[in-house]
């Protein structure tokens, strides 16, 4: 298991890495909760979420949930788990650079993944 932490020293260790102009008007920046979050489209369900972009009247921020990422990527390798941790950052990042153009390609993918999820599992039609 990885602490918060030591998931935290990754993530900043990611975002260093990018490109800063990815992180343009992202005021809130990127920050890591303690919080296990599970899907609000999946009430009950078991479907974590590991990461959102947020606008709101806070501004335009990330949060990276550590205990859903824990609970989905906690025996991993370290290895395994920076390149989860980046792969949800980038999602993450995408989200806000298409909020910047008025986009919305990703986020209708999103959707379109999970109704995919949802009819594969039998739980919707």
């Amino acid at each position: 298991m990885f602490s918060i932490e030591e998931i935290n020293e990754m993530l900043d260790d990611i975002a260093a890495e990018l490109p800063p102009e990815v992180f343009r008007d992202l005021n809130g920046g990127v920050s890591l909760r303690p919080e296990t979050m599970l899907s609000d489209s999946d009430p009950g369900g078991g479907l974590y979420t590991l990461g959102e972009y947020r606008r709101d009247q806070m501004g335009r921020y990330i949060v990276i949930y550590y205990g859903s990422m824990r609970a989905i990527h906690g025996k991993d390798t370290a290895e395994k788990m920076r390149a989860s941790l980046k792969s949800v950052l980038t999602h993450e990042l995408t989200h806000h650079l298409e909020s910047l153009a008025g986009e919305r390609d990703l986020e209708i993918k999103d959707e379109m993944e999970l109704e995919d999820y949802f009819r594969r599992s039998g739980r919707r039609e």
